[in-house]
Parts: structure tokens; C-alpha cells; sequence
């Protein structure tokens, strides 16, 4: 499912960008905007293999699995020009099941929570018309801390890194008066994360999710 979710958005956008209403709507500079929602975190697949000899013996290397995670998030935004504007994403601490697996199928659990700010500059095709459907497209840094790891070894300290990447993201607004629409938005984020145990380095974590958001936007 992962992987059609960015191809299933994409298609949307493109339907959308040929919806107009004869409703004038006033749509872009000097708009302040929030966009309140569901957002759902899915890594990509194999997140990378890790070195565990030093605590389980020579050639230990484990494969890595983050599971995905179902958040509230929000946005707050500015429209500077009527086709471009800034969009700053935040939401509650994600928190993430992770699967260690080792060659011979035995499995060690863990787990993290992050907070994913994410900071794009927006292109908004249809700004500046009477479109009830505004489809837009940006691109940004996202910064992810991580907290709160775990790891099921007695005595061990799991640490994940900070990670900065870069961010890209499409998006649309149903609009439905002139305060008030429906949204749908995909992020693409460059989470990479270097892992260690107490000051022993295993190796490095490939999340690279994608972020999917739902819910409702309101300009000011």
C-alpha cells in the first residue's frame, strides 16, 4: 500500500488542477493559514542492517524494520505572493515499533518516538484565481529528533540521532467558503539516522517515510 499511496495523491492533483469554480474566491497573497489533521508516518521497507557483534558476537548484522505510526498534525502557513507561500509542519511525538532481525530469523524488539518539523516553500499553480480546487507542490528540510529509544537487550542504551534531510511534498485544498476546505497532503522526508548502543556505533537507519495528512484548513 505504501507505495501506490504517492502515485494514488499524484493522479488526484492532477484531476484537481483542471477543476475551477465560477465562485471567486480571494485565494493567495497575504494569507495566514492552518491545516488541522490525521497524519500517518510509513517508512519505507528494509530501513537497513545493523552491526550487533560487539554485544552478540561476530557477524551479528540484523536487519531493521520501522513499523508505521498514526498521529495528530498541523501546519501553519503564510502566502506571500498568490502562487508561493511557506508551510511549517508539526505534530504529536510519532512513536515507531522496530524489528531487528538476524540471519538466522530471531528477532529483537525496539522502539523509538520523534518529532519530524518539517519546513517547506510552496508553489501554488492555481493562486490567484477563482479555482475552488488549489493543488500545490513544495519543497523544504525536515529535522527529526528522536526520544524515548528502547531496545530489547538487558542493560543495553539504545541512541538514535538527530537527523536533518530534505523534504518534498504535494498537497490540495477543496475549498468550501473562504475561510474554510477540505485537505489532503503527502510529504516525502530523508530521515537517516546513525544508530549506536551506549558509545559502541552499529551502523546507520534509513527511515525515508512518506507522510500522509487529512483533515480541514483554515485561512485567516
Amino acid at each position: 500500500m505504501r507505495k501506490h499511496l504517492p502515485t494514488l495523491l499524484a493522479a488526484g492533483l492532477a484531476a484537481a488542477a483542471f477543476t475551477t469554480s465560477t465562485q471567486a474566491l480571494a485565494y493567495g497573497a497575504g494569507d495566514f493559514f492552518t491545516r488541522l489533521g490525521v497524519a500517518k508516518v510509513a517508512p519505507k521497507s528494509d530501513n537497513g542492517d545493523l552491526d550487533l557483534s560487539p554485544l552478540l558476537g561476530d557477524g551479528a548484522i540484523v536487519g531493521t524494520d520501522v513499523d508505521d505510526d498514526t498521529r495528530f498534525a498541523f501546519t501553519l502557513g503564510y502566502r506571500f505572493h498568490d502562487k508561493i507561500g511557506v508551510e511549517l509542519l508539526a505534530a504529536e511525538q510519532f512513536k515507531h515499533d522496530i524489528t531487528l532481525t538476524a540471519p538466522d530469523g530471531s528477532t529483537i524488539p525496539a522502539s523509538t518516538k520523534h518529532l519530524p518539523p518539517t519546513l517547506t516553500v510552496q508553489y501554488y499553480p492555481l493562486g490567484g484565481t477563482a479555482a475552488s480546487v488549489q493543488p500545490y507542490v513544495g519543497v523544504g528540510v525536515n529535522y527529526t529528533r528522536f526520544s524515548s529509544e528502547t531496545i530489547g537487550i538487558e542493560g543495553a542504551e539504545l541512541n538514535l540521532d538527530s537527523s536533518w534531510g530534505a523534504a518534498g511534498q504535494v498537497g490540495v485544498d477543496l475549498l468550501i467558503n473562504d475561510n474554510w476546505a477540505l485537505n489532503a497532503a503527502a510529504w516525502y522526508l530523508d530521515i537517516d539516522t546513525d544508530v549506536s548502543l551506549g558509545t559502541t556505533d552499529l551502523g546507520k537507519v534509513e527511515i525515508d517515510p512518506w507522510v500522509v495528512m487529512g483533515g480541514i484548513s483554515y485561512r485567516f
